[in-house]
């Protein structure tokens, strides 16, 4: 896969995003000033200057989010267009009676702002589900966040998302189109209630390109099956996952409409982007020590490969020997053997490598003599990776998780306090 030029601005980093983010008191008391002091940023604000070829992926879970359900709702209202964002932290606005009034409501409030229709507004929420969303602090909010719109509002943006993710995660690159400059560059929340079967957490991703609607969606459909759903923290999969692609087209290349050379470098620069949000999002998992990498190589075909990597790294026994830095391949093995895919087991190799070095620990479907000592060693480092061979075919895939800790537990022992 092509490197792209790595440049500075997240969600910004493409020609004609603003953003902005602010502190309004969703979690805490509302404040009824809307003075945005008070505590840390819950509410952010993304706006292109024109309107956007938009496509989103969404939650699988049969419990979704109210913002899922009217934000799905729109880009089928608009044939695929939306030209702003309206996201909060703290609440998920999930399983409330009101959800969709309010949901629905944050959409009014920032098209009203920004003088566009509400339906060409895209909504999202994230935090605690079950809480009743308070709507003053966010009606309060929207009027300040509309004049705070900045093309340098990235960072504000890209905190205010954040729940219990200890670092931002923003990633943009550069690349050409018809010797058209052109960016893509996203934002993305997620630390904990992490494993997609179609998005992960919260991610926004913006570009300058011109790409028409159906290959605006055609495009997040294939890059978001090898990045967000190849991602693991714990094995539950989030009421709220949505990944959303927009492109404003004002880098002036020509509108790709089809496959081809440009569809191709697009679709690779947006892999790069997502891949990396989606390694960030693996390496900030709650109580993580450590990055995990599985990949499977030697597949008869993609499906199988995806299948057998995300099997190991959503596998909590796995994730414990990590953790405690315990060569007990067995318990990969293990996962691999109940991957739902069809291959022979008695081929498989498997190699655990760091920064350390790399030492077999299976073949053929068997244990091979290794060093505990340099297994130990390598699996000190804080970014692993696990590759297991099925030696039958040429396909591979890539699918990434952390270690389980007992800060894990902690962390989602008092969630709500």
């Amino acid at each position: 896969m092509e490197n792209f030029k790595v440049t500075d601005g997240g969600v910004c980093a493409a020609k004609g995003f603003k953003a902005s983010g602010m502190y309004c008191g969703i979690k805490k008391s509302a404040l009824p000033d809307g003075n945005g002091t008070g505590g840390s940023n819950d509410i952010a604000m993304v706006v292109s200057d024109v309107m956007c070829n938009a496509a989103g992926v969404f939650t699988r879970n049969k419990v979704k989010g109210a913002p899922v359900v009217v934000t799905k709702e729109h880009l089928e209202k608009t044939g695929g267009k939306a030209q702003a964002i309206i996201v909060n932290s703290k609440n998920a606005n999930t399983c409330n009676a009101d959800g969709i009034q309010k949901a629905e409501e944050m959409c009014r409030l920032t098209a009203e702002a920004v003088g566009i229709k509400a339906e060409e507004v895209i909504v999202a929420s994230t935090g605690v589900i079950g809480q009743v969303l308070p709507i003053e602090p966010i009606k309060a909010a929207v009027p300040r966040l509309a004049e705070k719109l900045s093309y340098d509002g990235n960072i504000e943006a890209a905190t205010a998302i954040m729940t219990t993710d200890t670092v931002k995660k923003e990633y943009a690159v550069e690349f050409t189109l018809g010797g058209r400059s052109c960016v893509i560059g996203g934002m993305a929340k997620g630390s904990g209630m992490i494993h997609p079967n179609m998005a992960t957490t919260l991610n926004f991703i913006t570009t300058d390109a011109a790409v028409s609607s159906e290959m605006v969606k055609r495009a997040l459909s294939e890059i978001v099956k090898v990045t967000y759903n190849c991602l693991s923290v714990d094995g539950d999969q989030s009421t709220n996952d949505t990944c959303v692609l927009m492109a404003n087209g004002l880098s002036g290349n020509a509108e790709i409409t089809a496959e081809g050379e440009d569809y191709d470098i697009f679709k690779a620069a947006l892999y790069q982007v997502m891949s990396s949000l989606t390694k960030m999002l693996a390496k900030d998992g709650e109580g993580a020590t450590k990055l995990l990498t599985c990949i499977c190589s030697g597949a008869p075909n993609l499906d199988t490969a995806i299948i057998v990597a995300k099997s190991v790294i959503r596998s909590p026994l796995f994730k414990c020997a990590m953790f405690g830095e315990d060569a007990n391949w067995g318990r990969i093995l293990c996962a691999v053997g109940y991957a739902e895919a069809d291959f022979d087991i008695n081929r498989i190799s498997v190699d655990l490598s760091s920064s350390s070095g790399t030492i077999r620990v299976c073949e053929n479907g068997a244990g091979v003599d290794f060093s505990e000592e340099k297994a130990k060693e390598i699996l000190s480092e804080d970014e692993i990776t696990i590759e297991i061979g099925l030696n039958a075919g040429e396909s591979s895939a890539t699918a990434w998780g952390c270690d389980l800790t007992y800060d894990y537990v902690k962390i989602n022992g008092d969630y709500r306090s």
